[in-house]
């Protein structure tokens, strides 16, 4: 007999305490059941490959409810499951159960532990049911916030953020050196002058500082991940694009997707672009330059906001009178509704009468009149 297809999750569907208690229930029919049938095999005398086979096939449908019944149990300690997943197990326990009375030849008393599954919620337990639910998951949002100090769709938008970071950065070819690179750009006192970079002691005094990988700098903003803005004195300030805001972000998230040095990371930028038909040269050029950022995960990413972030937002942002200000003269006038103007339109002209249509001629082809013909004359 083909086992039963998993029914989708309903509302009504039993409770977890149910469940267990019919899949045990279940389980337990089904060893008493098997059990049975292997004491009609030692009884007998005669017939006994009949009864043999008759007892393998009750133990393995015990084992089979036994299997559900473990599960359903596994599943109640698994706050990810739902609840229809315990109903399933229940089902598929019962199913077997019933299997095996029916292959050790015994009364199949298993078939009414169904009804218990099927029962019919009352409102009252309906109602229970989705005040725990919802106390229940309650409770797992006030820990995950006070985990992650963010609400769920940003909980959410920092998954996608680092599932986008262990897809793309390793595409970047970046070195450990880039992003230091690129976080000296991020604080703004990163300058390019007299053809080196250097990372100013504090934002806007454009003279020393500690020096940048001019290379590594060069790289970055030739791959257009560096902007890169002219001042008077010929200093041009180094700050990161959009597309390098991403693209730091992503690497902050996954720094093992980087390379440990500058040889190696060029190494696997070479092997990306190794083509048999290009020449070295040609080769060795490209992966001197490091590839764009993938569009796609420029659009995707977006920085998530904490809820202490929400809450400084909301409170930085001032109060807005909606209420129209009118002057105590002209505030009573402009309530009172004005009367629409009359109608001015000129009296309509009659229209001329229609001519008559000519009269065909004897053996002619009579000329068609179309229906706006006459009007048009």
């Amino acid at each position: 007999m083909p086992e039963p297809a998993r029914a989708a999750a309903q509302f009504g569907d039993p409770s977890p305490q149910t469940c267990l208690q019919v899949a045990g229930e279940a389980a337990l029919l089904a060893v008493i059941a098997a059990d049975e049938a292997m004491a009609a095999v030692r009884r007998s005398s005669t017939g006994t490959a009949r009864l043999e086979a008759a007892m393998h096939a009750a133990h393995q449908e015990a084992v089979e409810a036994a299997r559900h019944a473990d599960r359903a149990e596994q599943y109640a300690v698994d706050p990810e499951m739902p609840a229809s997943s315990l109903a399933y197990c229940a089902r598929q326990a019962v199913h077997h159960a019933v299997l095996a009375q029916a292959a050790a030849g015994v009364e199949v008393t298993a078939a009414g532990l169904r009804a218990e599954l099927d029962r019919v919620l009352t409102p009252e337990e309906q109602a229970e049911r989705e005040r725990a639910r919802r106390q229940e998951e309650d409770r797992r949002e006030a820990e995950e916030q006070a985990a992650t100090g963010m609400d769920r769709p940003n909980r959410e938008q920092a998954a996608s953020n680092l599932y986008l970071a262990e897809r793309h950065v390793a595409e970047l070819g970046w070195s450990t050196g880039h992003l230091r690179v690129m976080e000296a750009a991020a604080t703004g006192r990163l300058y390019w002058r007299d053809g080196r970079a250097r990372l100013a002691a504090r934002h806007g005094g454009w003279t020393g500082g500690r020096r940048i990988s001019q290379e590594r700098t060069q790289a970055l903003l030739t791959a257009k991940f560096l902007t890169a803005d002219q001042q008077s004195d010929g200093t041009r300030v180094l700050t990161p694009s959009p597309m390098g805001h991403v693209a730091l972000e992503l690497a902050l998230l996954h720094q093992a997707g980087l390379h440990a040095s500058d040889h190696i990371a060029y190494e696997a930028r070479f092997a990306r672009v190794r083509r048999r038909h290009k020449r070295r040269d040609d080769q060795k050029a490209a992966a001197r330059r490091l590839p764009p950022l993938e569009p796609s995960a420029q659009k995707l990413y977006q920085k998530p906001i904490t809820i202490a972030e929400q809450q400084a937002r909301a409170s930085q942002q001032p109060t807005v009178d909606l209420a129209p200000a009118s002057s105590p003269d002209t505030g009573a006038a402009a309530a009172l509704p004005q009367p629409a103007p009359a109608p001015t339109t000129a009296p309509r002209t009659p229209a001329p009468p229609l001519p008559k249509p000519r009269r065909a001629l004897p053996r002619a082809r009579p000329i068609p009149v179309a229906p706006l013909q006459p009007t048009l004359w």
